[in-house]
């Protein structure tokens, strides 16, 4: 067998596995697709529900670690 042939055959199989991997990358690309759509429906039910619970959709300003909110408290 010539090195031609050889790297004929290797080509040949190599885009057999090729194609393998091709489809593997469409069906993770389709499970993410499915995974965001359903992260945006929760998301969007989480942000319905919180403005169920506070309709003036003033969900407050809120702060880690405000030193005048503490103070104001007496935990300062």
């Amino acid at each position: 067998m010539s090195l031609g042939r050889l790297v004929e055959l290797y080509q040949f199989f190599w885009m057999f596995e090729s194609h393998a991997q091709q489809r593997l990358a469409w069906e993770d690309a389709a499970q993410a697709r499915i995974a965001r759509m359903r992260a945006e429906a929760q998301a969007a039910q989480q942000m319905r529900a919180m403005l169920l619970a506070n309709p003036s959709g003033a969900l407050g300003h809120a702060r880690l670690n405000d030193r005048d909110a503490l103070e104001r408290s007496g935990l300062l």
